[in-house]
């Protein structure tokens, strides 16, 4: 080993983990230790693993596989959802020394610091019902835009879905505290912030500021007034709202987003099926008319404003006229674009009780029919606005002599790169 321990890591999954990871990065930082990239030799590496489908955790074994042929020597230390779901799986992948579940991930240094490459892989998981305290953490990306994450856990059931049992019950950060956060981070020079959290709308349960829970009577904080104190934190330019269940996205938030000159004109709003008789199913909190009741507020508002939409093909049960529906539904929303996902059979979930079971090619079909209907999607949002002046923060990033930047309705901008445009809001004609 180096003198100076040097660490490695890499992300699979949301960006949830993508902020938890670069936090995880400083901490061990302040520590003495010395970030490697993932690519090069290190005496440690970190995979923070996500467990939404089976491709996640095929990564993590490929990863260690790779670490294990570079690096024989090093510390391979597995945490995130794939963790806490399956830790003796983990445990009994070559080459892995450490598993930490969903409590232990911020004690990592403690960990590392008492690890011997050669022994037995060493879990330190926990029953998910333990899991009860909130850390906030962000990812900072050339200082522009940060992922800041303020909620975490879900109370919800929905049949498809490991994530309860994998980050535990909601849970959220005070808002004096992330207000304190928003705060460092406009010191430090961003201009972004991208609200994180796994059922963010859910935000004002859980611990206190001592990170003990406490009963939900104790507290009276909600998503709403979560946005109200952001809006009046100076120096952060613009707020952005990751993605919010359709059921919490109340009529005040859109309205006063509408109003705002901070928070961005965008909506990143799950729906999963375009069909009820599937959204009963998935054990979804509400059905295709409330979703298509928010778009037409958002649209009403704000017609420049950018929808996102997740959306599930092949769940169990899913006819060809269900698709159909689905595909209906979406066709005619007034949206910007979709995060298709296949559905992947999960254990320990409802939804391997449904059927009948969709073959994989037909839902590898309705994947593909509603990617290219997202193509086509974003491409008929970005023409509405051609000819429109728009405000683009671009990013300190040099690739092959071009850098990107999103306009504030998150339409991608790419043009040859400007060292005095980075991490700048530039007034950009469409």
């Amino acid at each position: 080993m180096s003198a100076t321990r040097t660490i490695a890591f890499h992300t699979l999954g949301c960006k949830l983990n993508f902020s938890e990871t670069s936090s995880l990065s400083r901490m061990l930082e302040t520590e003495g230790f010395e970030k490697k990239e993932f690519e090069e030799l290190a005496d440690v590496y970190v995979i923070n693993t996500c467990s939404v489908t089976d491709n996640a955790d095929k990564e993590c074994r490929q990863l260690v596989r790779r670490i294990q042929r570079k690096a024989p020597e090093s510390l391979v230390v597995i945490t995130g959802c794939y963790a806490q779901l399956k830790p003796k799986e983990i445990s009994e992948i070559p080459g892995v020394d450490l598993v930490l579940g969903a409590a232990e991930k911020f004690n990592i240094a403690a960990h590392i610091r008492e690890l011997t490459k050669g022994d037995s892989a060493k879990i330190c998981s926990c029953d998910v019902e333990e899991v009860t305290g909130f850390h906030a953490s962000w990812s900072v990306n050339d200082r522009t835009r940060t992922f800041l994450k303020v909620q975490d856990g879900c109370d919800y059931n929905c049949s498809f879905c490991t994530i309860p049992m994998a980050r535990g019950k909601s849970r959220s950060d005070l808002i004096p505290n992330v207000v304190a956060n928003a705060v460092e981070l406009a010191a430090s020079g961003v201009k972004e912030i991208v609200l994180t959290g796994v059922n963010l709308g859910d935000f004002g349960k859980g611990p206190d500021g001592a990170g003990t829970v406490q009963s939900l009577s104790g507290r009276e904080e909600n998503f709403f007034e979560l946005v109200k104190a952001l809006e009046k934190v100076k120096g952060i330019e613009r707020f952005r709202i990751s993605s919010i269940e359709p059921n919490l996205l109340s009529n005040e938030i859109i309205e006063f987003v509408a109003n705002s000159d901070r928070f961005m004109p965008h909506f990143h709003i799950p729906l999963q099926s375009g069909s009820n008789e599937v959204l009963g199913a998935m054990r979804r909190r509400y059905k295709r008319e409330l979703y298509a009741e928010r778009v037409s507020l958002i649209k009403k508002l704000m017609p420049h404003c950018a929808i996102g939409v997740d959306v599930i093909v092949g769940f169990p049960g899913e006819t060809d006229a269900l698709f159909k529906e689905t595909f209906d539904f979406l066709h005619a929303l007034d949206i910007s674009y979709l995060h298709v996902f296949t559905y992947s059979e999960r254990d320990h979930t409802h939804a391997l009780t449904l059927g009948p079971v969709i073959p994989m090619h037909i839902r590898n079909e309705r994947n593909k029919a509603l990617r290219n209907l997202s193509y086509m999607k974003m491409q008929y949002f970005t023409e509405q606005h051609t000819g429109e002046t728009r405000k683009v923060l671009f990013e300190d990033h040099n690739k092959n002599g071009m850098m990107e930047g999103y306009t504030d309705n998150y339409i991608r901008i790419s043009t040859p790169y400007r060292a005095d445009w980075a991490n700048q809001i530039i007034d950009w004609a469409l």
